[in-house]
């Protein structure tokens, strides 16, 4: 059983940062594809950032992809997701996912491909 425990969100002005954890347990997924979503109040849950095992394949939201980096640490079974300039339209619930399956290591944008979740982190940006 894959357990994904995100931390990090929490209250921020515009214009600062933060730096979003998930730590997995339970497996290793060390060649599993992992990403971040978020979703905001009312609306569809979208992708922000996805990661292959070695990081040499990164997807990112058009929107984000100036000021967001994911990275992993596999050897602590780890992915980060380093925000900057945060803005108050970033403001949503985030989440740290995992491909399983047979495409366990491709990158997706569709959160239905995704087999594990976290519970979500909460980021909130004050204008």
């Amino acid at each position: 059983q894959v357990q994904l425990v995100e931390s990090g969100g929490g209250l921020v002005q515009a214009g600062g940062s933060l730096r979003l954890s998930c730590a997995a347990s339970g497996r290793t997924l060390y060649h599993n594809a992992m990403a971040w979503f978020r979703q905001a109040p009312g609306k569809e849950r979208v992708l922000v950032a996805a990661i292959n095992w070695n990081g040499g394949k990164i997807d990112y939201l058009d929107s984000v992809k100036d000021r967001v980096t994911i990275s992993r640490n596999n050897a602590e079974n780890t992915v980060y997701l380093q925000m900057g300039n945060l803005k108050a339209e970033d403001t949503a619930v985030y989440y740290c996912a995992a491909r399983g399956g047979t495409d366990y290591f491709t990158l997706s944008r569709e959160a239905s491909d995704y087999m594990y979740w976290g519970l979500g982190t909460q980021v909130t940006v004050s204008s």
